[in-house]
């Protein structure tokens, strides 16, 4: 098979790589087992060290040998030797009947298994559920041959396969990157920030760490393939974690199982997940299961409370739409609605098109012919200008945010304390803004970084010309508001904003235009955009779109 980089054995020097830097990093927090691989892996032949790679790079932990074929590595049966005698794979493993049909073609299964007439053409799955209904078959764990495979088929198991996955996460600080990760940046695919990390920047710092992040990640498993809830809830930790980033994991999957019980019409237990949930938005749902619950009186003290000291503006918003409701279901007086700030409505009619074609668009092409040039942005311009501007601030090395050097952002991006943690960079870059040298610095990071990953820049959506634009026509104090709620609730805020943009550079003006189809309507957290530039005298309106001939 070819390889994507001119050194063949370029996964081998990565992986080399990673035991060093874990090494270096980790090694008071190494398990006896870790610390041995590492010590003893450079002393096995090139071929046998390839060869494990290679398998640990691979899904699942059975491979058989006729598969194990890569030109710089060679007879795959010599390589594996060494590795034999380490005891870091078996020859010999013991197969359950599943294990052998994914291991084997539909061919190889016929001719080691007398199917009747009914089951020969059968699917691969409709056999094995035969096959398991013999309890004799179902329960067995045998050696392939035994099965009956031919003695000169070789499978292997990878019995290091969880070693190496320790050292994934060690390295990544997760599990959902993968050694792909050297690949696409050596290929100039990705390119990451470069952060100087310091001996504080571990994602990881204690033993207890790394396993509570596997007993997580191994709960959130079981709840994806489907595993009941109340199965996986007594595995999971009452009291929270001390570490914040593993904390938030907790948090999480606390709340998606609270959902699960909530969409499945099990109130009384969704509501005690929720009570213990310190996931944004738990609190809401628990208002929510209280009140189809029908317990309206404790729906309306806890939305009270909630009201009084709200964890986001995207809470705020949902309990002024509740209160109403719930006090008038108890009886209670209605209060008098808050004045929102008015948003200009522009109405638009437009042939449909015959050939399929995006709303949006539709509306930018008429207002660039009929008024000024309109380009589409949705969330890729602000968040832009906001990324260009704090480069600085966004890849600080904050300890704990940086830990390794695959990162397109900061770990603790979505953290409640990401701004409290970085509060003087960030006013620094943001102070270019009263300054005036903004224009000049985000320039230059667009020049400098271009093509860097980051959570906040969209170089495919970034053009000179948009740029330009942008800095020509959008104040600074425009700017600043818009960078200042963002950093607010990034989760939340760093979506909503308007779908067009209009400039007009010689008079030095923009407008921000959402557009909404035939029955469309505009979502909460574009409301939530909308009233705040409504409220900042940021020029904003809603386009309503209605085809030509349906208008009547």
């Amino acid at each position: 098979m070819s390889n994507p980089l001119p050194n063949p054995f370029y996964y081998l020097d990565n992986f080399h790589t990673v035991l060093e830097w874990i090494a270096e990093r980790y090694s008071d927090l190494l398990a006896p087992d870790e610390r041995d691989f590492i010590a003893r892996f450079p002393a096995l032949p090139g071929a046998s060290r390839a060869l494990l790679v290679r398998m640990a790079m691979r899904k699942g932990e059975l491979f058989r040998a006729g598969k194990l074929r890569y030109d710089e590595i060679g007879c795959p049966r010599q390589a594996a030797a060494p590795l034999l005698a380490e005891g870091w794979i078996d020859d010999r493993p013991l197969l359950t009947i599943a294990e052998l049909f994914a291991a084997l073609k539909k061919s190889e299964i016929a001719a080691i298994f007398d199917f009747p007439p009914t089951l020969k053409n059968a699917r691969k799955a409709d056999q094995l559920e035969a096959l398991r209904a013999d309890a004799a078959v179902a329960d067995a764990v045998r050696t392939a041959t035994a099965w009956g495979v031919p003695s000169d088929e070789s499978i292997y198991r990878l019995r290091v396969g969880d070693l190496c996955d320790r050292l994934r996460l060690m390295f990544f600080g997760n599990l959902h990157q993968d050694w792909s990760e050297f690949v696409l940046s050596e290929l100039g695919i990705y390119k990451y920030e470069k952060v100087v990390l310091s001996a504080s920047s571990r994602g990881f710092h204690s033993r207890r760490d790394i396993d509570d992040y596997l007993h997580l990640h191994r709960c959130r498993e079981r709840f994806l393939e489907g595993a009941a809830a109340q199965d996986i809830l007594p595995d999971i930790p009452t009291a929270g974690y001390e570490n914040p980033w593993l904390e938030s994991r907790r948090a999480k999957l606390l709340f998606r199982i609270g959902q699960q019980h909530e969409q499945s019409g099990e109130l009384s237990d969704a509501l005690r997940v929720y009570s213990n949930c310190p996931y944004p938005g738990a609190r809401l749902r628990a208002i929510r299961v209280l009140e189809r619950s029908g317990d309206i009186e404790a729906a309306f003290a806890l939305a009270g409370s909630a009201a009084n000291a709200p964890e986001s503006e995207t809470e705020k918003q949902h309990l002024l739409r509740i209160a109403p409701r719930l006090r008038r279901r108890l009886g209670m007086p209605k209060l008098a609605a808050q004045a929102a700030a008015p948003l200009l409505r522009h109405d638009l009619t437009l042939s449909k098109p015959v050939i399929p074609a995006s709303v949006e668009m539709l509306v930018r092409d008429h207002l660039t012919q009929t008024d000024a040039p309109a380009h589409y942005v949705e969330n890729a311009l602000i968040n832009s200008l906001f990324g260009l501007l704090c480069w600085d601030a966004i890849f600080a090395a904050v300890p704990g945010a940086f830990f390794h050097p695959f990162q397109s952002g900061p770990a603790d991006l979505l953290s409640p304390d990401f701004l409290r943690r970085r509060a003087r960079e960030f006013e620094t870059c943001l102070a270019r803004l009263d300054g005036g040298d903004y224009r000049q610095a985000m320039l230059h990071t667009f020049d400098a970084k271009a093509g860097t990953l980051s959570p906040f820049v969209y170089w495919d959506w970034l053009s000179d010309e948009l740029l330009t634009l942008a800095l020509d026509c959008i104040p600074a104090a425009h700017l600043r508001k818009c960078f200042d709620r963002m950093l607010q609730d990034i989760g939340a805020n760093r979506a909503g904003y308007p779908d067009l943009i209009q400039f007009w550079p010689a008079e030095k003006r923009y407008r921000m235009i959402e557009v909404k189809g035939p029955g469309d309507r505009l979502q909460d957290n574009q409301l939530r955009w909308l009233s705040y530039c409504a409220a900042h005298d940021m020029p904003v309106t809603v386009c309503y779109v209605q085809w030509a001939g349906d208008a009547a």
